[in-house]
């Protein structure tokens, strides 16, 4: 029995839509298994996807990797479903958007551009609402990283969408695929377990 479906699925079927088209809990005996002893196909997955992400992290501080880490599991969080689900394109267009009310804001002003879609707004405004729970104590210095991480991920979401067609979700696969890595999509700040290491030196990032 599947626990995210609610009925029995193939042996096939769970192990090649697991944590991509079927978003299994955390409490599933079958995926504690699978991450406890993953095959190699897997294990190669994994290593592509850190490949993938790796260009945006280049030159970046502890504290601003792991808020960047952090932004892929809210971006999992956001993503929508069903017919409202957010494509890749609309990853980019929220992230973009959301980067200039960030630099803005570093800069003592205030503009907040919009989206272009219903999906990407939503998206836009739920890990905004995650962020500024994040930089309540330090708004000016939060919202300089804010902007950085969110160009650097826009960035990182058009190059990954570009490199394989016939998908307009390949990004926010990614994104989901290291994100359950890190904790369960659906916590409230606090509640979300952090990337390893995460820590609060250097730029004063708390990673919840």
């Amino acid at each position: 029995m599947c626990p995210a479906l609610g009925r029995e699925i193939c042996p096939v079927c769970c192990g090649t839509k697991r944590e991509t088209e079927i978003r299994c809990p955390q409490s599933c005996g079958y995926l504690s298994s699978a991450r406890a002893h993953p095959p190699v196909q897997v294990l190669r997955r994994q290593s592509d996807d850190l490949e993938a992400l790796a260009p945006g992290m280049t030159g970046l501080s502890e504290p601003r990797q792991q808020l960047y880490l952090f932004s892929l599991t809210l971006i999992e969080r956001f993503r929508g479903e069903g017919l409202d689900a957010a494509i890749d394109a609309d990853v980019v267009s929220g992230l973009e958007a959301l980067a200039v009310t960030y630099d803005t804001a570093a800069r003592g002003l205030i503009y907040e551009p919009q989206a272009s879609t219903g999906p990407a707004r939503r998206l836009a405004a739920g890990i905004q609402h995650v962020f500024e729970e994040l930089g309540r104590d330090r708004p000016s210095g939060f919202a300089a990283d804010a902007a950085e991480i969110l160009r650097r991920l826009a960035d990182r979401a058009r190059d990954v969408s570009g490199t394989t067609s016939g998908s307009s979700r390949t990004f926010l696969e990614l994104a989901g695929r290291v994100a359950h890595r890190f904790g369960p999509p659906g916590g409230a700040p606090g509640e979300m377990d952090p990337p390893a290491g995460a820590s609060s030196a250097g730029s004063g990032i708390v990673i919840p």
